[in-house]
């Protein structure tokens, strides 16, 4: 999946990058690192980067980041970067010299559909023009390699893409179905079917969910905007009919109700992982941690990567002060879902805030907040309470202000709007020159 790439995102790579460029590279070799995004500003994970000359051949993947990086003798090499879904790239005569670093940052070009992306000769096509893909090559004159890396320019390429960066999706589907994108809860449609959705670039993973019909999970491609038709077919399965009945039950916290019907759910359909996971929701709002646990096992053992699955687990750790475990179990989580699991990220963020590691809290916070798209205006609030601890007064009013926006009339409104004027003053404070 292909997910934005920052200028934040940029600097660390490039950080990375320079720091194992310093440590232990020999005298005769030199580096070639970069990035790999797609025309939207979208860094692209897992691209296979193969740089080869003669018997000499490097054969890496684009880490979480979209980075790669690896050492190579000097010589002229060609390097050629592919994904599933996009047009491949090559560049022929790529010089590499001894002690310098090379920084080759690539765009790939979004491929058809797969059901048009085959023409004769076995060639892929170009979604934007409609012409057969082919490798670009890159003039020897622009290969010259240099003496400090020169991430900038991709911490710009980018960014810049990414001001015109979210799309709009509209959504239309049965009344009342719920919609979910990457695992994130994006709302409802309404009376007609409708829903309208800003999307951040990159890949995305849809799922759209009806009482009395069959879930349906699609795969929405960095250039998949405007209208999307989400057709539903009705169900009889008795599995999934329990499964739906337990998930309003518990949506409405009914969790007694909704502990009974996943229960159903789970003697019809005893591998069904997402029943396991919901019963573990609703036997902890129980406080019934330890049978939690062990639905979460099950989960497991139905689905053997399940990031959510994780992150429950970390919150219930997490409220029974087992913050080790509570940790692991959100690492864990973000492991396997590559980065991508806001609920992780905001429950690392209350263990560090219990910890009073309040920068650490803020961090995790920030990063939820950047895969969540404004859907949860709380998690504004504990950014800005974690700010406050660490006197970061403006980025705290920014937090706050942002909560506000987006929840007026929320519960912790009025005491928010309390305290900004007081932050701003302490913000005005502390930009004053000592006497």
């Amino acid at each position: 999946m292909g997910r934005r790439l920052t200028g934040t995102t940029f600097f660390i790579a490039a950080a990375a990058l320079l720091a194992a460029t310093a440590a232990g590279q020999s005298a005769d070799e030199g580096r070639v690192n970069g990035a790999v995004a797609d025309t939207n500003g979208a860094y692209v994970v897992r691209a296979s980067v193969r740089i080869e000359s003669g018997a000499t051949r490097r054969e890496l993947s684009t880490n979480d980041e979209g980075v790669y990086d690896t050492r190579l003798p000097a010589g002229t090499y060609r390097l050629t970067v592919s994904a599933p879904g996009f047009c491949p790239f090559r560049e022929t005569r790529l010089g590499v010299e001894a002690g310098r670093v090379v920084t080759r940052n690539v765009t790939l070009r979004v491929a058809a559909p797969a059901d048009v992306t085959k023409v004769k000769g076995g060639e892929l096509r170009d979604a934007a023009t409609g012409r057969p893909c082919s490798l670009e090559e890159k003039p020897s004159q622009d290969d010259s390699p240099q003496p400090r890396p020169r991430l900038a320019s991709a911490q710009t390429r980018p960014a810049a893409a990414a001001k015109s960066s979210a799309g709009v999706l509209n959504i239309t589907t049965q009344p009342g179905a719920v919609v979910w994108v990457d695992e994130v809860r994006r709302g409802a449609a309404d009376a007609e079917g409708k829903l309208q959705l800003r999307l951040t670039p990159g890949r995305h993973s849809l799922r759209v969910r009806a009482k009395g019909f069959a879930e349906r999970t699609t795969a929405l491609l960095p250039t998949q905007r405007g209208a999307l038709s989400v057709v539903l077919t009705q169900t009889a399965d008795p599995a999934e009919l329990a499964f739906q009945q337990a998930e309003e039950a518990r949506e409405k916290g009914n969790n007694a109700a909704a502990v009974e019907s996943y229960r159903q759910a789970l003697k019809l359909r005893p591998r069904f992982a997402a029943a396991h996971l919901g019963l573990a929701r609703a036997l902890e709002s129980q406080g019934k941690t330890d049978e939690a646990l062990e639905e979460l096992k099950r989960a497991r053992l139905a689905r053997p990567v399940y990031p959510e699955a994780w992150a429950v687990e970390g919150r219930i750790h997490r409220s029974l002060s087992d913050y080790d475990a509570a940790l692991a179990a959100f690492a864990r989580s973000l492991r396997e879902a590559r980065g991508f699991q806001p609920e992780a990220h905001t429950g690392a963020g209350l263990v560090y805030e219990e910890q009073g590691n309040h920068a650490e809290a803020a961090a995790s916070f920030r990063k939820a907040l950047a895969q969540l798209s404004d859907t949860e205006p709380v998690v504004y609030e504990l950014l800005g309470r974690n700010l406050e601890k660490v006197e970061r007064w403006k980025e705290a009013v920014a937090a706050y202000e942002k909560y506000l926006e987006l929840a007026p009339q929320g519960a912790h409104a009025s005491a928010i709007n309390s305290i900004i004027d007081q932050l701003r003053q302490q913000a005005a404070e502390s930009e004053q020159p000592p006497n």
